[in-house]
């Protein structure tokens, strides 16, 4: 192969350019909230879970619980992806959509875990 053609075909070589120092603190302020959120949602998950365990052991209906939590999270997903599609929404860097999906996902399960964790103990 001749060592020109890279050159040839698409110019001198470059580097490509380090990430603007905005945009990575807009990554990590977006990382932070999700994993936040996650951990908000896993401890609710957890608790419906061992509810409608307990529920079940005891011979009491629980299912309710688990179908009304798990409709909540998958509207609420919907809801999220749905924002995130909005044209309004799709001009934003991939970045931004996230720390702004990420701050409209992060109170409620965080208000519901904090809420629950009191409440329990």
């Amino acid at each position: 192969m001749n060592p020109k053609t890279y050159s040839t075909l698409y110019g001198p070589w470059q580097p490509s350019p380090a990430p603007h120092r905005r945009r990575t603190a807009v990554a990590v302020m977006a990382g932070v909230l999700w994993a936040l959120t996650l951990v908000s949602l896993a401890w609710l998950a957890f608790l419906v879970s061992m509810t409608t365990v307990w529920g079940l052991a005891a011979g009491v209906s629980a299912g309710g619980l688990f179908l009304r939590y798990v409709l909540i999270v998958a509207g609420s997903a919907a809801a999220l992806i749905a924002l995130a599609f909005a044209p309004g929404v799709r001009r934003l860097t991939a970045e931004s959509r996230l720390l702004l999906a990420g701050v409209l996902a992060f109170p409620v399960p965080a208000i519901l875990a904090i809420t629950t964790w009191i409440q329990t103990g």
